[in-house]
């Protein structure tokens, strides 16, 4: 088949750029694209398109973007998801996008995992009352978490100018459609039970609503003074939120680290994270977690990120804003910034610890001559470990 200069005109107006990427390595290996595609696709995923000569093996795709996702449009907000049926090998975690509008409201409802969240944009406020019948209530902002236990019931509404959030819970085929809401639990009442339950006539529940809400567009709220209500059993002891980038990060050459899990956020009791920023030119060091797999959300930034799972295997995934990527405890990784601003992403774990495992530190500790016997390296790299970790390289 003759590769016509008119097909390749196509995609370049198809993709607006002058260079199409072709699966062809500067070593010469591969052969042109001409059949229908993806420029798009294509230019979003260089090096999956070209993977580097060192990727080889089988491994499960570790991507999934929430591009790519169904959208659950409601009045009051919006919320699409990624759970085992986007990314199956995701099994540990499942992640919710969720907006709300000003004034939105994602309903009263519980469930039956833990809930840990993170602000993205605009404000937010919650509410939470626990099984001992103490409430919370808290206005939270771009960088604010939360953490809500199990069965403990709870909402969120959209402030003044409104909020994005993401939602992780504790099970990779969680879907937050299939939460427990107090309207589908009135909706599927008799009410002359309800009647019974409130001591109130059956007409009082003559307007609930006939199906679960989700999420409704409410009235503004007031300021959260004019909200409280006042409980005899006191507030929650722990906090349920928690300021991350008010905490000081760890500062390395090529970015910084915040790390929030139980020691400094008690109430998160097994969910862990790590906020990390590399900036260009910067690198997440080569390094696995020894206490379970990783699930990512990435911020802002493009970046491109290597997997390695013994045996011969690694493969190399890129990365943008919305995506989510995975790796599986203890398969060694490293991730770069591709780009020319900084790259954002948050490591996410099940678990009430981060913990991770630098390949430069453990060699560093190991005595030398049996590091250097066992990859036939000499003084100028033993000369350069470091026995302090360091989350964040530069590479260049």
């Amino acid at each position: 088949m003759a590769y016509d200069p008119r097909y390749l005109q196509h995609l370049r107006n198809q993709s607006g750029h002058t260079h199409i990427p072709q699966p062809i390595r500067n070593d010469g290996t591969g052969w042109w694209d001409l059949g229908p595609r993806d420029v798009m696709r294509d230019l979003e995923n260089p090096d999956m398109l070209v993977p580097p000569p060192t990727d080889s093996g089988m491994m499960p795709n570790l991507k999934f973007s929430f591009s790519d996702t169904h959208m659950q449009l409601n009045r009051g907000g919006w919320s699409r998801e990624i759970t085992v049926r986007e990314l199956p090998i995701a099994t540990t975690l499942a992640g919710v996008n969720m907006a709300l509008t000003p004034g939105g409201v994602r309903e009263l409802h519980w469930h039956q995992q833990t809930e840990w969240a993170i602000i993205l944009v605009g404000s937010a406020r919650v509410t939470v009352v626990d099984q001992n019948g103490r409430n919370y209530i808290a206005d939270i902002g771009v960088g604010d978490l939360w953490f809500f236990p199990p069965g403990i019931p709870h909402s969120i509404q959209g402030l003044e100018s409104g909020c994005e959030f993401l939602l992780v819970f504790d099970d990779g085929s969680f879907s937050d459609l299939n939460t427990l809401s107090i309207s589908d639990w009135f909706a599927h009442t008799p009410k002359d039970v309800l009647s019974c339950n409130f001591g109130v006539p059956m007409t009082a529940f003559s307007h609930i609503p006939k199906e679960q809400v989700y999420i409704f567009q409410g009235s503004m709220p007031g300021s959260i003074e004019s909200q409280q209500v006042p409980d005899p059993n006191g507030s929650v002891p722990n906090a349920l939120t928690y300021r991350l980038l008010a905490q000081k990060p760890i500062v390395t050459p090529g970015g910084t680290v915040r790390i929030v899990d139980s020691t400094n956020f008690p109430a998160a009791t097994n969910i862990a994270a790590a906020l990390v920023e590399i900036k260009p030119g910067g690198m997440r060091e080569m390094h696995w977690h020894p206490n379970n797999d990783e699930w990512q959300y990435y911020i802002s930034g493009t970046g491109r990120m290597t997997v390695f799972g013994g045996e011969g295997t690694a493969r190399t995934f890129d990365y943008r804003a919305g995506d989510v990527g995975y790796v599986p405890i203890a398969f060694g990784h490293y991730i770069q910034n591709t780009g020319n601003t900084s790259l954002w992403f948050l490591e996410m774990f099940k678990s009430s610890r981060f913990e991770d495992v630098s390949l430069n530190q453990w060699m560093a500790l190991t005595p030398k001559q049996l590091v250097q016997e066992n990859l036939h390296v000499g003084p100028e790299l033993m000369n350069a470990l470091r026995k302090e970790k360091w989350p964040v390289v530069k590479y260049r």
